[in-house]
């Protein structure tokens, strides 16, 4: 038999599949995406990644609920869309532009398909787009002030701050990125701190007790971050940039990941033991199981090919635990 006979073309079907597939990937701004995009302003989505957006929003879901102030009113639903419009497409959005932007160099090795590296787009209009989103984030977040009646403007801060961070965490000469720890930590603070403070800011009153728990619960946003950098651990070693893959190779990293998740979401169970809220802590540990399960499944045996596979799976639980406990902050009046 030849070998045409034997391994026939792919139809046309799954080629369109397939390329819808990859053009899909392609704008969300994830992993094996492919080049060929053409229109600007899908490019720029693409430079926003929107698929990183979704932890930011459902962060300030969680805040709102652990305010115990949120009613489901036509208003509050719609100024809680503008928040997540904040910490998502805007900030979010910025934070993700100006990382590539900074990346240009280390993309062009890892993921020359980037819209920078592939030269899809400008320089110029990527600094444009960055400014837009920001300064759009700044009066979007000014606005929520004005709306909560803050006297001192907490949103807008916040805003401030996340934008700070945003820059040295991605630009020299701090660059924290380039320190595994103080940069994975950094991340898992802005996906889980920073859009809960803004939530529950906007709700409630932002206390301390709220902001040092958010800060614990982010070492679990350390683990969530690290998974990350497997996909780029050729190009961190020959720039010299220390992630933790890099420093202690690929399956030491992988255990530090899934620890980093797991043990500080079981301490987070045990705080809301201690303050009685044993059912909502039950419920948190239940979701704990199947994570614990997916680690073993994917990521311990294969975390440079599993890594998609292991967020799609197990990441779902982990957030849902985030707004257990916020529930249970906000049943529990803290």
């Amino acid at each position: 038999m030849s070998e045409s006979s034997s391994n026939p073309p792919e139809s046309p079907t799954a080629e369109a599949t397939a390329d819808r597939s990859a053009k899909t990937r392609q704008l969300l701004g994830m992993k094996g995406a492919q080049p060929g995009e053409t229109s600007i302003w899908k490019i720029r989505l693409q430079l926003m990644k929107p698929i990183t957006w979704i932890p930011l929003i459902w962060g300030v879901l969680c805040g709102a609920a652990s305010s115990g102030n949120f009613s489901w009113t036509l208003e509050n639903v719609l100024i809680a869309a503008a928040c997540m419009l904040l910490s998502g497409p805007l900030m979010t959005g910025y934070t993700q532009t100006l990382n590539d932007f900074y990346d240009r160099e280390i993309d062009a090795i890892n993921e020359p398909y980037r819209p920078i590296p592939s030269g899809a787009i400008s320089v110029p209009q990527v600094v444009t787009q960055v400014i837009v989103l920001l300064l759009a984030g700044f009066a979007l977040s000014y606005g929520l002030d004005v709306w909560a009646g803050h006297e001192f403007p907490t949103i807008t801060t916040l805003a401030v701050f996340g934008a700070f961070i945003a820059y040295i965490y991605s630009a020299p000469p701090l660059k924290l990125k380039q320190n595994g720890w103080a940069g994975n930590y950094a991340l898992g603070a802005s996906y889980i701190a920073l859009p809960w403070w803004t939530g529950h800011a906007l709700f409630g009153d932002l206390n301390w007790t709220i902001v040092l728990l958010t800060l614990f619960y982010s070492f679990a946003g350390l683990g969530i971050a690290v998974v990350n950098d497997f996909k780029s651990v050729e190009g961190d070693r020959q720039l010299g940039l220390k992630s933790l893959p890099v420093m202690f190779g690929v399956t030491t990293a992988a255990w530090i990941c899934v620890l980093m998740i797991d043990i500080f979401q079981s301490g987070m169970a045990a705080y809301l033991i201690g303050i009685r809220q044993n059912l909502y802590a039950v419920l948190l540990i239940l979701l704990i199981i199947p994570q614990i399960t997916f680690q073993d499944m994917y990521f311990l045996r294969d975390p440079l090919k599993n890594d998609v596979k292991y967020q799609a799976s197990a990441q779902p639980f982990l957030v849902f635990g985030m707004l257990v406990t916020a529930l249970a902050l906000g049943h529990a009046g803290i």
